[in-house]
């Protein structure tokens, strides 16, 4: 029994002496790293001082350190920065839909600033902006070089003001000038309409309106189509949506989903994590669903899409998403700044990251571009629209009743308004006909 004892005890000691040989290590590293640390907090007071004593002009302190907490920020992602008082305010006024700009949501890529989608209806998508556009030049200043909060400063001016910017754009051989009028952003975050039985959701943005604009303006369609049975289905129209508010594309992503999850967030502690389920209640009656993306499609609108997608709620239609898998967390700041910075990454239902990679659509259908400056006639031409009625003495049709003549008249003035809707918006247009054909199937069972 002594001899165990004794066998216990050494083996505690050599325990603890190995415990104190790895240990040991690990402290010097670890004071070494904080030793490092401090060493460049000073390297940095040193060129601050420097700075401040001997640059050829008088500089402004604080604008000086916050360039340097900027560029802290902006080192580790295109999302992340440091956000000044009145850029702040600014910030917290886009989020509740009105604001001063010209109405474009941008990233920067390759040190210019690439547009991830105009916004519906303001002067950048009236100036015929599009997603993809790089943005070299402002009013003739290059932004090469610049931080991306820098390049957006440069397009801030008082509401009525001109503004010109150069464009690149894929396709087009010679960068091109935009003049565009600046103007009060406001923000209509769900536009709504019916066509051909088919109810038209346009998500323009995830702002603190959004839910609650698209589950009133999904009722009133219903309303005035006759009630839910009168509607063949759904699209949810998330094209060039730049995103916005994650609590929004949960709350979108929920109105038509039962159960399951939504969407997860992954920080760098797992503890960190977060994941939503939808509850209960599908505001289309399980009504079939298209949901119509493209590139400029990003982030709230990924989550949506996404979701919808992994549950089979939807059929994703369109082009390959912008790839905004990340999720940023504005931290506010002494001072009434703030800090905006990237904290997990979100995963779709799957398990799939979307990081970089986007939402691939379960159809792909291209936009068809409008060829530019192409010469059209006002005159229509006629001269195959004539037919057997417009011959003089043709033969009534006797079999058919006065309701079954306008019956058929009323078809073909439908069929007619979707050719035209595959000219005016070939995407869309796309999506009605999947949902009718998915209606025609049902009706036959």
């Amino acid at each position: 029994m002594k001899k165990f004892l004794m066998a216990a005890a050494a083996g505690s000691l050599t325990g603890l002496i190995v415990s104190t040989q790895v240990a040991a290590p690990l402290l010097a590293q670890e004071s070494a790293k904080a030793t490092n640390v401090y060493e460049q907090l000073d390297l940095f007071g040193d060129i601050f001082e420097r700075i401040r004593a001997q640059y050829v002009e008088e500089v402004d302190e604080g604008e000086l350190i916050e360039a340097a907490i900027n560029g802290m920020l902006t080192s580790l992602d295109p999302h992340s920065s440091y956000l000044s008082p009145d850029d702040a305010a600014d910030m917290r006024v886009q989020t509740r839909g009105e604001f001063g700009g010209l109405g474009i949501e941008v990233t920067q890529e390759e040190g210019f600033v690439k547009v991830v989608s105009p916004i519906d209806g303001t002067p950048a998508d009236e100036a015929g902006i599009e997603a993809g556009d790089f943005i070299t030049h402002v009013d003739n200043e290059s932004v090469l070089g610049l931080t991306l909060d820098e390049a957006v400063d440069m397009m801030r001016g008082p509401v009525g003001s001109e503004i010109v910017i150069t464009v690149v754009r894929e396709g087009e051989g010679e960068p091109f000038d935009v003049s565009i009028i600046r103007d009060t952003i406001k923000l209509t975050a769900v536009r709504a309409r019916t066509e051909q039985n088919t109810v038209i959701l346009r998500v323009t943005t995830f702002n603190d309106q959004t839910y609650r604009n698209l589950a009133s303006s999904l009722e009133e369609q219903v309303e005035e189509a006759g009630g839910m049975d009168a509607i063949n289905g759904i699209v949810l129209d998330l094209r060039n949506n730049p995103g916005g508010l994650l609590t929004q594309a949960i709350k979108v992503s929920d109105a038509f989903l039962e159960k399951g999850e939504i969407v997860s967030t992954r920080g760098r502690n797992p503890e960190d994590g977060d994941r939503f389920n939808a509850e209960p209640g599908d505001l289309a009656n399980g009504k079939p669903m298209v949901v119509l993306i493209n590139g400029g499609s990003a982030s709230a609108s990924e989550i949506v899409a996404g979701a919808l997608q992994d549950h089979r709620r939807a059929v994703v239609v369109g082009t390959k998403s912008f790839g905004k898998g990340s999720v940023q967390t504005v931290m506010p700041l002494r001072g009434d700044g703030a800090m905006r910075l990237t904290t997990a990454r979100y995963y779709t239902p799957s398990g799939r990251s979307i990081q970089a990679l986007g939402v691939s659509p379960d159809i792909l259908v291209e936009q068809p571009r409008r060829p530019a400056n192409t010469e059209e006639s006002d005159e229509p031409d006629n001269r195959f629209d004539r037919s057997e009625a417009d011959l003089r003495g043709s033969l009534g049709n006797d079999s058919l009743s006065e309701d079954e003549i306008r019956q058929i008249e009323e078809d073909r003035e439908k069929a007619e308004q979707a050719a035209k809707l595959r000219e005016d918006d070939y995407q869309l247009a796309y999506a009605i006909d999947i949902l009718r054909g998915m209606s025609v199937l049902n009706e036959a069972q």
